[in-house]
């Protein structure tokens, strides 16, 4: 019995060694880049390609594996549409096209695919006009539907108590949809506004119209969002079953106050009770693939402690992938509790990696990491995610993974050396690979693929080129290594590895 309980032990501890190892390889690594902040607004083109490219350039270094790019800011685009004019967040003028032409869309979905990065298009679903904006384009919503909007606090708001409100939001991403290969479609916080002291939501006239039989108006909201959410989530997924829903609300659900026995040990605004978004709703039933609460305040907050929220949403938003949003500035700019002396960065970290439900993080914003704010961007790059991370799984949408690659070789092109492979044959998109991974193993070293470590590169193509080495071993013989590649389809599926050994 002695030793059947130590067998069982070691056996218990290779299994949670070996779950870890995975979860280290599979963790969506995001950050956010808006436009609404004006970073790009009246800038050339060229200028904005120019920096868009840095950014990527250095996120890709530093470990990131998916953009959330934000295209529809106002009811507007940051993509051709003949649905909303173009935004004044990229030309300075709603309604006014970039000169020379292009598609800031449509480019950085080829630059983050190039790069082996996923592109989820954010749009502002209900907001149609920002305090900032002061003129809008006759092709604006709200002026061909006035009756459509309602004005609060210097904001315009699609009035979600709209069907054709609903319907309308729906078919500005089934345009972005048939139009763009995007990985996902990426929903913010803004359902009804951010509540002003004072200053009423005015839809007094719908709640008498159309309440649908509910009486109580804070549930008739919630429920015009429900439908909304439910509405957009089959649509996504008729269109393109692959593109993934992913919301980031505010980081609070409901205070304990509010309610007793779910609700978080926090003092702050609710999204359930102030914003009219029902978000564990949205998870248990279904209707999202990812969720991202803005977790952006530090460890030890008086009224939203960053370490009670992250636990209070991994026991309650497990049903669907969760991710942490992480503001960079605050991190930094705040001391450890333990150890003053430092940041918070390793402590959040550390936070993350414990909770079980947590499967990857999302940085605010994609500019305060590449502008290394307080180190941030060195740690990330030679520390928490130096070895590249694959998608986590998603098998509520397809479990199946594709056929591993054929006719795996190595062939000298030009005094360098290249693996070349071919694409699995597959039918219809979950069984099509898109991606291709690519490990290294030095001689006699057993592949492991749950080894991040040992991935070389994430790529779209066909090949890659063999990076140089020492071409020798001390007794002069040519060094041996194996390289191994295997398929990745829409939703991550990794197929069955096909290896080849190389003389360096």
């Amino acid at each position: 019995m002695k030793y059947l309980r130590s067998w069982l032990m070691l056996v218990a501890l290779i299994i949670s060694l070996s779950v870890s190892a995975e979860d280290a390889k599979r963790q969506f690594r995001g950050a956010w880049i808006q436009c609404v902040n004006g970073q790009f607004e009246g800038m050339s083109t060229q200028k904005m390609q120019q920096t868009l490219t840095y950014q990527l350039d250095e996120l890709q270094k530093d470990g990131v594996n998916a953009i959330i790019f934000q295209v529809r800011p106002e009811c507007d685009a940051l993509y051709e549409s003949k649905l909303e004019p173009w935004s004044r967040f990229l030309t300075g003028r709603q309604g006014t096209a970039p000169s020379p032409y292009w598609d800031p869309l449509k480019w950085m979905v080829a630059e983050c695919h190039k790069r082996g990065m996923e592109l989820h298009a954010w749009i502002n679903p209900f907001r149609a006009k920002t305090k900032g904006t002061k003129e809008l384009s006759p092709q604006h919503v709200a002026i061909r539907q006035p009756g459509n909007v309602f004005p609060y606090d210097g904001l315009m708001i699609l009035n979600p108590a709209k069907q054709e409100n609903r319907d309308y939001i729906c078919s500005v991403v089934e345009d972005i949809l048939e139009k763009y290969d995007v990985d996902g479609i990426h929903i913010d916080d803004y359902f009804y506004p951010y509540p002003v002291k004072g200053l009423p939501i005015p839809d007094d006239a719908d709640f008498r119209a159309n309440n649908n039989g509910i009486k109580d108006r804070g549930d008739w909201r919630r429920d015009n969002v429900n439908l909304f959410v439910k509405q957009l989530y089959e649509t996504i997924h008729k269109v393109k079953p692959w593109v993934k829903l992913g919301v980031s609300p505010f980081g609070i659900y409901r205070n304990a106050k509010s309610a007793p026995g779910i609700g978080s040990k926090t003092n702050g605004l609710q999204n359930y009770d102030d914003l009219y978004a029902d978000v564990l709703m949205w998870v248990n039933n279904g209707w999202l693939d990812y969720c991202v609460p803005q977790l952006y305040w530090e460890i030890g907050h008086k009224s939203a402690d960053y370490a009670t929220l992250i636990k209070w949403w991994n026991k309650y938003a497990g049903a669907r992938p969760l991710y942490i949003g992480e503001d960079v500035e605050r991190t930094v700019k705040a001391a450890d509790i333990k150890n003053p002396t430092i940041n918070q960065m390793p402590a959040k970290y550390n936070l993350r990696k414990a909770m079980q439900n947590v499967k990857g993080t999302v940085l605010w914003y994609a500019k305060a990491v590449v502008d290394n704010v307080g180190n941030y961007q060195n740690v990330l790059r030679n520390n928490y995610w130096k070895y590249p991370a694959l998608q986590p799984l998603m098998p509520h949408i397809d479990a199946k993974a594709p056929n591993k690659v054929k006719k795996l070789k190595a062939m000298t092109i030009d005094g360098d050396q290249i693996l070349f492979w071919m694409q699995p044959k597959g039918k219809g998109w979950k069984d099509e690979a898109v991606k291709y991974v690519v490990y290294r193993f030095e001689n006699g070293e057993q592949p492991d693929l749950s080894d991040a470590s040992k991935i070389v590169a994430v790529t779209t193509e066909t090949f890659c080129k063999i990076p140089t080495h020492s071409s020798s071993t001390t007794t002069g013989k040519r060094k041996k290594v194996t390289y191994v590649v295997t398929a990745l389809d829409r939703m991550s599926n990794e197929s069955k590895p096909k290896k080849v050994k190389v003389a360096l």
